[in-house]
């Protein structure tokens, strides 16, 4: 018998958002032969969250777990209401943690915490940051998969010298200060005028114009692509020597991983599940929130320190080679068995 999964997450690609775990991993368990239903590809909020209840009552008796990617901000409501239908079915449901401001949802809301995660079959953690926040807290039905990337699909590229070329990939967000990656950018033009910065993504809650308006105010030229597909993205980053992560919070943000497996050299703000990930001057460089000025001289000194640079691009890329899908994936299939 194939196993069965309902996996409940937010599938939006086709609306122009960036794919997230629902789509990855789901592809990945359907290549392992198991059978996944899916919830929600809906766009508008209300409309999702009508089409996850309903999926997992129609589902919750015909699947062997009901598989919850569960985050800190709206989507956690999705999570609860879905765990407490599959409690009413007996049917075991392992949510997986997402979100650096996770443990704040931990500590406002701890009951309907208590609710949602004592009774999970497992609470999957993709970061050991946020499997020792919920440890702290009591929770004792843990387990640590990381996040997986097929490394076949991430050329790893030896760049025999670094320039300030600098890529941003991610969604544009308040939460992930997109304007902070111009103001890196202004920084580094004082000394090297010729510095580049392409930022890649959609908008998600219209800080794509903000920072667009921003780039003008400080007179600045930054390149805008929009959403790419994975494919296209990887393609773009030949051109470019580094990657910044600007985020205010994060847990073990994907695009950090994919660029390290390409050989980028990572310069990220130190917050959240970062420091879990990554190892300040071992395989990344790591600034405090919102110092631009950090960032930049950090960027600067592994021009000057090319070997440095090297070493963090190589150190990088033997990281996340364990975060590969064909070592990952036998934890899955020993927790699904």
């Amino acid at each position: 018998m194939k196993t069965k999964i309902l996996y409940i997450g937010n599938k939006l690609s086709e609306h122009g958002f960036n794919k997230t775990t629902i789509e990855t991993l789901g592809s990945s368990f359907e290549e392992e032969g198991f059978i996944v239903y899916y919830a929600s590809s809906k766009k508008n909020q209300l409309l999702r969250l009508l089409d996850v209840t309903l999926s997992t009552f129609k589902h919750a008796k015909k699947v062997d777990y009901i598989i919850i990617d569960t985050y800190s901000t709206s989507s956690f409501w999705y999570a609860f209401l879905c765990s407490q239908t599959a409690r009413v079915f007996q049917t075991k449901y392992i949510p997986i943690l997402h979100g650096g401001d996770m443990p704040k949802r931990l500590d406002s809301h701890p009951k309907l915490c208590k609710m949602l995660f004592k009774n999970a079959f497992k609470n999957v953690a993709p970061s050991n940051y946020l499997l020792s926040e919920f440890a702290k807290r009591g929770f004792q039905n843990l387990e640590y998969i990381p996040n997986s990337i097929e490394l076949k699909n991430y050329p790893f590229k030896v760049r025999k010298s670094f320039e300030p070329k600098l890529l941003w990939v991610r969604a544009f967000a308040t939460i992930y200060n997109p304007k902070m990656a111009v103001d890196v950018l202004k920084k580094l033009q004082v000394r090297f005028p010729n510095a580049s910065l392409t930022m890649v993504g959609p908008d998600k809650d219209g800080s794509m114009r903000t920072t667009k308006q921003y780039a003008k105010q400080l007179d600045v030229e930054v390149c805008f692509t929009n959403r790419l597909s994975k494919k296209e993205w990887i393609d773009l980053s030949v051109d470019y020597d580094f990657f910044i992560n600007t985020t205010h919070f994060d847990n073990t943000p994907i695009s950090v991983m994919e660029a390290m497996a390409l050989g980028l050299p990572i310069i990220s703000t130190n917050v959240g599940g970062i420091p879990f990930l990554l190892k300040n001057n071992e395989n990344a460089i790591l600034v405090n929130d919102k110092d631009s000025d950090h960032m930049a001289n950090s960027i600067i000194s592994l021009i000057e320190d090319q070997e440095k640079a090297l070493m963090l691009s190589k150190k990088g890329r033997a990281f996340v080679e364990q975060m590969d899908w064909t070592v990952l994936k036998n934890q899955w299939n020993r927790l699904l068995s």
